[in-house]
């Protein structure tokens, strides 16, 4: 059930491997030598057949992004690693090793066709994010669990399965259990599923199915509403406002506040804080609601801000290739013309002439052609300037409004604090209050520095959640910019390069003419 250890070395998956693999399976002809010479590019390529390599561990796979098709059969591989950059891959054979668990697959979220064959697994495990699995051939194992079959009912495409080889087969109802507990599987161990074993395992595991169908409905529902929710806290957060669209703010002030307790018994205090709501906590919740909803709205203005700039942007290039691709295309035109009336030459005067003549147009078009690209650069500066801008007035000035209430709401407890104190030292106050609180009292200072410690503490909070805010806002921003500022270089490279190796090629033909004719 497993590979044996070849008398050779066992191989890595190293650079040289690689690069033999891709080649062997390159083409042959004048195209295959070029690739060869000008050196393989991994991220380009579609399919790759690593099989009887003699290889004990996945490695060095991580270029091959473009991945479709992955062959590592008939190896000695013992565990399943090196594959989450392929995430375009489709089809995967691991058969013929000696793998013992199925693990390191979760990013394969588009596997189509996934073969486990011959190996030494024992549990079907860890492939949930594989739901577009339409064949898996895992014969041949130590599936021992014909239960362990259930775990399959995730995979809504599953249309062929292979087990064959594994003691789970041996049970007599093993086939019907299958038919019963996968209903939409249409091909078990190379056979055609056939409408009788279909009505068996119906009628043997009717209301057992309508059971297990139930529970699915609904933890599927509680993870609709789960999902639901995630994908609402993920819209907060991308609009940097999770959990200002109710009291979490307030609650949080309060809840690090060790004088707030003390303060409450003030007379006259109550009125702010005894009753939650308070007046004072349902103004801060109502602008922390209002700030929620602005930055929801800011959202979707710098989403429609960040399209105008690429669909600008991109309007930009399309119309400057479009001028560049002309000016060439009139410069091949001419250029035709020219080697043509070189070729036909037979005055040598005449033909240093319409040499020259042709050296000139060609530094004319390198001139024109650059000069396209600067103007593209220049256009390009000023639209992201501007998107810059833009961005940068949208995300200024969040939260100043529950710093304001604050302040107001630490002024009005100030008075009342200032008041009981004058209360006290008159003999006046009635109110019964704790020791501690009676201690604050003692003078003016410790009063007032117990008010400022609230203050300072909800100010905090406030400042805190602000500098997140922020924070967030602005790491987003800059991040967008690089990325833009990034991708802009890329383009102006390349095109400079386009440029130079069009401007080479013209110059070798001048060249070969010329010499040519000497």
């Amino acid at each position: 059930m497993s590979r044996l250890y070849d008398t050779a070395e066992p191989s890595l998956v190293d650079e040289e491997l690689l690069q033999k693999a891709v080649e062997e399976q390159g083409p042959q002809d004048q195209a295959g030598q070029i690739a060869k010479e000008e050196g393989m590019q991994y991220d380009e390529v579609c399919q790759l057949h690593l099989d009887y390599k003699n290889i004990l561990k996945i490695d060095h796979l991580w270029q091959f992004t473009s991945l479709t098709k992955l062959q590592l059969d008939n190896n000695i591989i013992e565990k399943i690693e090196g594959l989450g950059c392929l995430t375009n891959l489709k089809w995967l054979d691991l058969s013929f090793n000696n793998i013992e668990g199925i693990e390191g697959l979760d990013s394969l979220v588009k596997l189509e066709d996934l073969s486990l064959y011959n190996n030494r697994i024992s549990v079907i495990e860890n492939m949930d994010t594989l739901l577009n699995l339409h064949v898996l051939s895992i014969g041949n194992n130590f599936l021992a669990q014909l239960e362990n079959v259930i775990y399959l009912r995730k995979f809504k495409n599953l249309r062929t399965l292979n087990l064959a080889g594994n003691p789970i087969c041996k049970e007599d109802r093993y086939k019907i259990f299958v038919a019963a507990y996968l209903p939409e599987l249409v091909y078990l161990d190379f056979r055609l599923l056939d409408e009788q074993t279909r009505e068996q395992a119906f009628g043997k595991y009717q209301y057992a199915i309508e059971e297990m169908r139930h529970n699915e409905a609904q933890e599927r529902r509680a993870m609709d509403a789960r999902q639901e929710q995630e994908d609402e806290l993920q819209l907060h957060r991308d609009a940097f406002v999770e959990l200002l669209n109710g009291p979490y703010l307030f609650d949080s002030m309060y809840a690090d506040d060790a004088e707030a307790a003390k303060l409450a018994y003030l007379p006259g205090v109550s009125v702010l804080l005894e009753t939650y709501p308070s007046p004072y906590s349902s103004h801060l919740v109502a602008l922390c609601v209002q700030v929620f909803e602005i930055g929801l709205a800011q959202r979707g203005r710098r989403e429609d801000e960040v399209k105008s700039f690429f669909d600008c942007s991109r309007e930009a290039v399309d119309d400057n290739q479009q001028r560049a691709a002309q000016i060439a295309a009139d410069f091949e035109k001419a250029r035709r013309q020219v080697m043509s009336e070189i070729q036909l030459a037979t005055d040598a005067r005449l033909l240093e002439a319409q040499l020259n003549h042709c050296s000139e147009e060609i530094n004319q078009l390198c001139d024109s052609l650059m000069t396209q690209e600067l103007q593209l650069v220049d256009q390009l500066e000023d639209i992201i300037k501007d998107f810059e801008r833009n961005i940068s007035d949208m995300v200024a000035g969040f939260i100043e409004v529950c710093r304001d209430l604050e302040n107001h709401h630490h002024e009005k407890l100030l008075e009342i604090a200032v008041a009981t104190l004058e209360r006290v030292a008159k003999n006046e106050l009635e109110e019964d209050m704790p020791d501690d609180v009676r201690m604050l009292f003692v003078d003016k200072d410790t009063v007032i520095n117990a008010v400022s410690a609230s203050h300072d503490t909800h100010l905090l909070k406030i400042d805190n959640r602000e500098d997140e805010l922020m924070t967030r806002c602005n790491s987003w921003m800059s991040a967008l910019m690089k990325s833009v500022q990034d991708e802009e270089v890329k383009r102006n490279r390349k095109r400079i390069s386009e440029i130079h190796n069009y401007i080479d090629y013209v110059r070798d033909q001048l060249d070969e003419m010329q010499h040519e004719h000497h």
